[in-house]
């Protein structure tokens, strides 16, 4: 009896661990989300718009992967909060010691990460990397 209990409480408990590590379900309700890839100038446009007005204490952002285009690196990013639910991608020009980790690994192994608190320039269309307090893999 004792080590069915024990096999139960066992079983339980990974499971809550697994689910826990997940990024939390969102629902997209932005049709421009929809319409066009995170790429495309369009979609670039609306999630800059979005940013602009949501704080950022009220986003999480979640890695997807990490993506090398010529000389260029980026991080693709699921956005969620206050009613946001989208993909960014980051431009990173500077890779300081909080992501240097993902940038060796050219991302494998930290899809799923949240990244606590990451800031982003958005001035402009596009996403660039400014700082992040911690990754939580």
């Amino acid at each position: 009896m004792i080590k069915y209990l024990l096999k139960t409480v066992t079983i339980f408990s990974v499971s809550i661990f697994i689910v826990s590590c997940d990024r939390p379900e969102c629902k997209n309700i932005n049709p421009v989300f929809d319409k066009y890839s995170p790429e495309t100038r369009e979609y670039k446009n609306e999630l800059v718009k979005h940013l602009k007005r949501i704080d950022n204490s009220k986003l999480s952002y979640w890695l997807d992967k990490y993506q090398e285009d010529d000389s260029l690196q980026y991080l693709h990013v699921f956005i969620q909060g206050d009613g946001l639910c989208a993909k960014g991608v980051v431009t990173v020009n500077k890779w300081d010691d909080k992501l240097e980790g993902i940038h060796k690994a050219k991302g494998k192994g930290y899809s799923g990460a949240e990244l606590t608190n990451l800031k982003i320039d958005s001035t402009n269309t596009e996403l660039i990397y400014q700082s992040i307090d911690a990754i939580v893999d």
